[in-house]
């Protein structure tokens, strides 16, 4: 996180706010050479003293005091737990964004980001979904969802597809989703297809200007000749830029299977849905995708303060 840290500084991307105790920090800008210091070249919080300790306690029992968390615990998390209290930071303006998940279960830093930072105006309870990008020779792909809703309900599917074409538009890429299945437009009619089918009408009639079609397999998506055999009035055409998986299971299988295979370079989980810019890595993150994240969530910060401006 450093050594990233030192990236996202020389490369002019943002201000770093760095978690931790001081000495610990000053060892490890020691034993990596790196050459920022605490105070100039990045902020830090200091968990065991810092002056909006009450606030963040008090903030952290509003938001999470309905929700299990006593007040003694509220005061512990606020001094140990590195994500709630950058949580916090971003929840009070702090700071504008939050890059976390590099320790620990990937679960855990979801449960304080859906508490703290909540969901954006729009999206319903447990909408939130996590959006992958896969960078290989024949250009990007995207995979939705990888890391958040284990079975996702059919509405759930349309509105993660939603979220995550969004998301694409931002790149400048205009999206293409394909919805997966092991049936091909009708050829199985199993509890998971028809799940995809709904899930593929849905779609079609909240978000009609988006390119989609659904139920299919993974090379009826990627290949519009294959399709087209199958099924040749499909909507979409060309090759699908957006995979769309019925479960959480088949999105994360695919995707660290293509990522090694293809010798992709991943960019994400890029988590949707949230109030404010949050995005939680997996450890296996390398400071390059450290950085790359970072950036995408500093363009995502700037668009939001741009649309708070009064006009």
């Amino acid at each position: 996180m450093l050594r990233a840290a030192q990236v996202v500084l020389e490369e002019g991307i943002a201000r770093p706010i760095l978690i931790g105790r001081p000495n610990v920090i000053d060892v490890r800008v020691q034993r990596y050479g790196l050459k920022i210091r605490a105070g100039t070249d990045f902020e830090l919080i200091n968990p065991e003293d810092d002056p909006r300790y009450r606030d963040y306690v008090d903030l952290l029992m509003r938001l999470a005091g309905r929700r299990g968390f006593t007040q003694e615990a509220a005061r512990t998390a606020v001094r140990t737990d590195t994500t709630v209290i950058a949580a916090l930071a971003v929840k009070r303006g702090d700071a504008d964004a939050l890059i976390c998940g590099l320790e620990g279960r990937f679960e855990r830093h979801l449960r304080h980001v859906n508490v703290i930072i909540g969901r954006r105006a729009g999206v319903r309870d447990r909408d939130l979904s996590a959006l992958s990008m896969l960078i290989w020779q024949r250009g990007i792909t995207f995979f939705t969802d990888t890391y958040v809703t284990v079975d996702p309900s059919a509405d759930e599917i349309a509105e993660m597809t939603i979220l995550a074409a969004e998301e694409i538009r931002r790149f400048g890429i205009e999206p293409k989703a394909a919805l997966l299945s092991h049936s091909n437009f009708g050829s199985r009619d199993s509890a998971a297809a028809l799940k995809m089918r709904r899930a593929t009408e849905t779609l079609k009639r909240i978000a009609p200007d988006l390119v989609s079609d659904g139920e299919m397999h993974g090379d009826s998506a990627l290949s519009e000749v294959l399709r087209n055999r199958v099924y040749p009035h499909s909507t979409l055409k060309g090759e699908a830029n957006l995979l769309v998986f019925p479960n959480l299971d088949s999105a994360n299988i695919a995707l660290t299977i293509a990522k090694t295979m293809l010798d992709a370079l991943h960019v994400g989980p890029i988590l949707l849905g949230t109030d404010r810019p949050a995005h939680i890595l997996t450890p296996s993150v390398t400071s390059r995708g450290i950085v790359n994240m970072t950036a995408l969530a500093v363009v995502e910060a700037a668009n939001k303060a741009q649309a708070v401006i009064p006009t």
